[in-house]
């Protein structure tokens, strides 16, 4: 059983960035779906990007349009460890931030969440 664990969160000032970690206790190699997802108090949890891994392929990384240009998600197989930088954050940013990973047998897992708040 793989278990997710995010960190990296806090308080930041509008503008300012944040690089949050999911360290995955086991092999993140064999996931083909990576993702970060975010929920905002009283809103529903969304994706905010993914990485996919297929062996035939390159990987595919997709990005929510709020923040296309500003996030970046990256992965480090040999951590077992995906990372979001966020730049340029906005106040609208202020979320609980999940990874979550997904096997080639659809076997699905979500860290707990770092709480990522922007406000000056």
């Amino acid at each position: 059983q793989v278990q997710l664990v995010e960190s990296g969160g806090g308080l930041v000032q509008p503008g300012g960035s944040l690089r949050l970690s999911c360290a995955a206790s086991g092999s993140i190699f064999g996931f083909v779906f990576l993702g970060w997802y975010r929920q905002a108090p009283g809103k529903q949890r969304e994706l905010v990007t993914s990485i996919t891994s297929d062996p035939t392929s390159d990987s595919v990384i997709n990005y929510a349009d709020s923040v296309k240009g500003r996030f970046t998600i990256s992965r480090d197989n040999a951590k077992n460890t995906m990372y979001l930088q966020m730049n340029s954050l906005k106040p609208e940013d202020t979320a609980r931030y999940y990874c979550y990973a997904r096997t080639s047998n659809n076997a699905n897992y979500w860290g707990k969440g770092t709480l990522v708040t922007v406000s000056s």
